[in-house]
């Protein structure tokens, strides 16, 4: 059996089908999203169309809830919350009543038993928060403490936009990296793919190349309100300082 695992769209859309159709072109017949759909992205709307559109198993990020709820205080740096709420609600014009109740109503983790011997625990950030950051640089301990399913050998999430995977006391810990907006120098999308046996299970981090020239162009003729920072992120594949 083999598993896609993927996270952090963002409205990505053009990246999102290229994944895709990545996806199926290894005959790839599980895929599971691991939240941040719709928001910071020039296409939200036809990016939850189609996710909706295919059979994935998806979870909430914190940028659903956000698209949900709002934008708290202690959520995001204080002098960045007038533009990224500015950006909420672009998102929120181009979404309908229906596909907020969707994002409302997805649930914010996975537990899957594959094989006797092959369990997965996936979410967006941690167990606890749709919030909390674990970077790739965390300490075998720091990972350990993902763990709240002492059964659970693959433990999965999103968030960091940073793939990795690594083995820490018989589990492997895996991060999909961002399909919408790598934060690792490449800016290439990526996932993850899990191979999985009957015993045992390998994963790897997959990279698939589409036109990005053609997604900054969205950013500049939808008068999106934060084009020059995305623009950036999308074309260096670097968070902002």
């Amino acid at each position: 059996m083999q598993i896609a695992l993927l996270s952090d769209i963002h409205g990505n859309a053009r990246a999102l089908k290229a994944v895709l159709k990545d996806i199926r072109d290894k005959n790839i017949r599980h895929v599971y999203i691991l939240g941040d759909l719709c928001y910071r992205g020039p296409e939200p709307k036809n990016t939850l169309e189609t996710i909706r559109s295919i059979p994935a198993k998806v979870l909430k990020g914190n940028a659903d809830e956000w698209i949900v709820r709002g934008i708290q205080k202690g959520e995001a740096p204080e002098h960045l919350l007038p533009l990224m709420r500015q950006e909420r609600e672009w998102a929120l014009e181009r979404l309908t009543s229906d596909d907020i109740h969707y994002l409302e109503n997805l649930p914010e983790s996975f537990y899957e038993k594959f094989t006797d011997h092959v369990t997965m625990h996936a979410f967006h950030a941690t167990p606890r928060s749709l919030f909390e950051t674990v970077l790739s640089s965390a300490s075998d301990e720091e990972l350990e403490q993902l763990v709240t399913n002492s059964d659970a050998n693959v433990i999965a999430y999103g968030h960091i936009h940073t793939p990795f995977i690594r083995k820490v006391n018989g589990r492997t810990f895996i991060n999909t990296g961002s399909v919408g907006l790598p934060f690792d120098g490449d800016p290439r999308p990526s996932y993850a793919l899990l191979t999985i046996e009957e015993q045992s299970v390998t994963a790897s981090i997959e990279r698939v190349s589409y036109d990005i020239s053609k997604v900054v162009r969205q950013y500049e003729a939808n008068d999106y309100p934060n084009s020059d920072q995305m623009k950036s992120i999308l074309q260096n594949g670097r968070q902002p300082s």
